[in-house]
């Protein structure tokens, strides 16, 4: 269950407890209160933990604007040891933002630990786009659904899902059977999407054509079946992005194809034909329409622009 505003307020400390806590059960308890989601606790965890080394364990109430772009100039510098290779803009965007979160809750009138938020004016690195790259043409999905095919009707049917749901791989794993209803007069089926980021849920309207699927899949006799008969994948996010590997390789695709491809493929396709951008955020779970609007770029490129009006008044003579 996600907390509403008045549940998430009502769980904060208060001030005078707040000030006998030490900095470890301050962070325990921003961890506790936060989020629902697993996935999200761990990532805060891991940035607020990055923070605290870089500047010595230095106590929280004493964090200024100096210690958070300290630690923002040493992540430019440093290298990832996970990839062997400088932080990218989009990782530092990320490792700074749950120590956002985390001093806006300190700062929380209620809890009160802070005053001022030293995070206030911290601005991002600046993050070059170029998932509007990462997309599949239709014959481009024609072949990696096919390849996806000979793999088994499961690997077939998450393909289809992540591509015409335009589902995130961790919300396509987390995926039951009872999150599936019909709409009030039964002439649609939808899928209520519990594990979305930052615990939003959404409704996704599902195909006939990938419903009559998804029956047939669960109509079989499986072994993954007997092992969780209630989610519809119950495999991990790191297998689904296998297997789509595997199909890459096999379909001969020179693209980097990932799960979050088909994702982006999904909101391109949609707005390519005809779907509006509201649209499109609602089914994507898009908090801000910005994020939606990087699309438009891509279908844009397939219009027609003023070199080629340019180009046809002058092919006569070239």
């Amino acid at each position: 269950m996600i907390p509403t505003q008045e549940q998430h307020v009502s769980s904060l400390p208060n001030k005078e407890y707040s000030n006998k806590l030490t900095d470890e059960q301050v962070i325990a308890t921003f961890l506790e209160t936060c989020t629902n989601s697993s996935f999200t606790r761990r990532n805060y965890k891991r940035g607020i933990e990055m923070f605290r080394a870089c500047v010595s364990y230095c106590p929280l109430r004493e964090v200024s604007w100096r210690e958070i772009e300290a630690f923002k100039l040493r992540l430019m510098r440093d290298i990832n040891i996970d990839t062997g290779k400088p932080y990218e803009p989009a990782t530092i965007a990320a490792i700074l933002s749950p120590l956002r979160s985390f001093f806006k809750w300190c700062c929380h009138p209620q809890v009160g630990i802070m005053i001022d938020n030293p995070t206030a004016n911290t601005k991002n690195p600046k993050v070059h786009i170029t998932s509007t790259q990462h997309y599949l043409t239709k014959r481009e999905l024609s072949i990696l659904f096919g390849e996806l095919k000979k793999l088994g009707i499961r690997n077939y049917i998450m393909g289809l899902s992540l591509a015409i749901l335009g589902l995130r791989v961790s919300e396509l794993v987390a995926m039951r059977w009872e999150d599936f209803h019909t709409d009030p007069m039964e002439t649609s089926m939808w899928l209520t999407v519990k594990k979305g980021k930052g615990d939003k849920i959404r409704e996704v309207k599902v195909p006939e054509v990938l419903w009559n699927l998804l029956m047939e899949y669960r109509s079989l006799d499986r072994q993954d079946r007997l092992e969780d008969i209630h989610r519809v994948f119950p495999i991990s996010s790191r297998w689904v992005e296998k297997i789509i590997e595997t199909a890459r390789k096999a379909s001969g695709l020179n693209k980097k194809v990932t799960p979050h491809w088909l994702r982006h493929t999904n909101a391109t396709l949609a707005l390519l034909s005809g779907a509006s951008l509201q649209q499109v955020q609602e089914m994507l779970g898009h908090s801000h329409m910005n994020t939606t609007q990087r699309y438009l770029h891509t279908v844009n490129q397939l219009k027609k622009t003023a070199s080629d009006y340019v180009g046809e008044h002058l092919k006569d003579i070239l």
